[in-house]
């Protein structure tokens, strides 16, 4: 990592003990985010994506590894530092509202709170507090209890509460995972409108690829590890209209996914990927013009019977939409959730 990021991370390990037992939830993982961008993490249950929320927003140690967030190694810090780094620069935004809001408080009360914990107070709180509810678009609610809100108002709440300490990084765990897609929209729209406004890094995790959909980048994590990156990718520049030409239909935005390699070089190859290409435990790497090729090895190649209809569905190769040889059929068309490039 020789490029300064934002937020990076190498070789990032977190094991938790309990009792005799050791689980590996961060094993080796290395990510990068820059100033201003909106990262989502994705992956399977387990795979460690609210572990790294945690180690980001310092309410958890990482084991070992190295974990900087603009200049600053959060490993090294000690546990006032931490706190204060916490205090500072991290804005939390939960799935549940109970911890997000104290029900027995007004929308105002629940951010000025927040506000007198992070050391603002007079007239300073309560214009900050104005210029929240105002860009939250619930100013005409700043008076009601969360039990008198909607789902989606709470939810706006819960992001003027995360910006209350003037944070630089805003860290969602399943900010939408409350609301109906329309409500989600709305909130995801919100969070990047504020993202413009003040300056923020957004990261957040979600099971839901709408909501990554929505994000600058998406990093998949299995197994602790980084996997992939997904990314939004503008192709084809507007072109100027002739007068009286009617604007072009507005063309949904193309997404181009990445493998990523770890500070060691070693890459994940997702398991129906390995599959469909014959490849076990062991592979063969060849350089070859214009890359690099991964195919399996002689011995672990498996036996697809092609000419028999009873074998299954057909096996098609990764890299062509030509079917393999003796299939004689095209090679099913697999659905992916937003338009990919390969």
């Amino acid at each position: 990592m020789t490029t300064p990021h934002f937020i990076a991370a190498a070789g990032l390990v977190k094991i938790f003990r309990v009792a005799d037992l050791e689980v590996v939830a961060l094993q080796g993982l290395d990510i990068e985010c820059e100033r201003g961008e909106i990262l989502a993490l994705v992956g399977p249950s387990g795979s460690g994506k609210s572990t790294l929320l945690n180690a980001l927003g310092g309410l958890d140690r990482p084991s070992a590894g190295r974990l900087e967030v603009d200049g600053k190694n959060l490993l090294k810090l000690n546990q006032f530092e931490l706190t204060t780094y916490r205090r500072e620069m991290i804005g939390f935004v939960w799935q549940q509202t109970a911890r997000n809001l104290l029900p027995y408080l007004t929308a105002r009360e629940n951010i000025e709170l927040l506000m007198t914990l992070a050391g603002q107070g007079g007239k300073q709180k309560r214009q900050w507090a104005d210029e929240l509810l105002d860009a939250v678009g619930m100013r005409e609610h700043a008076n009601q209890r969360p039990t008198q809100l909607s789902g989606g108002q709470q939810q706006r709440i819960a992001i003027a509460c995360g910006l209350a300490n003037r944070p630089q990084i805003l860290l969602g765990d399943e900010p939408t995972g409350e609301v109906d897609w329309p409500t989600a929209q709305m909130i995801l729209k919100l969070l990047r409108d504020l993202r413009d406004r003040f300056g923020l890094t957004i990261v957040l995790v979600t099971h839901d690829p709408r909501v990554a959909a929505w994000a600058d980048r998406t990093v998949a994590i299995r197994d602790g590890r980084t996997s992939t990156e997904t990314m939004r990718v503008d192709d084809d520049q507007p072109q100027p209209m002739a007068s009286g030409e009617a604007a072009p239909a507005e063309q949904p935005p193309t997404f181009e996914e990445l493998v990523v390699l770890d500070s060691a070089g070693r890459l994940q190859i997702p398991s129906e990927q390995r599959v469909l290409a014959g490849i076990g435990r062991r592979a063969k790497v060849e350089l070859v013009a214009g890359g690099i090729l991964i195919r399996p090895s002689d011995d672990e190649r498996p036996t697809i019977p092609l000419n028999e209809p009873s074998a299954g569905p057909n096996h098609s190769s990764l890299y062509s939409s030509e079917p393999l040889p003796g299939s004689g059929e095209q090679p099913p068309k697999r659905k992916l959730p937003w338009n990919h490039r390969t």
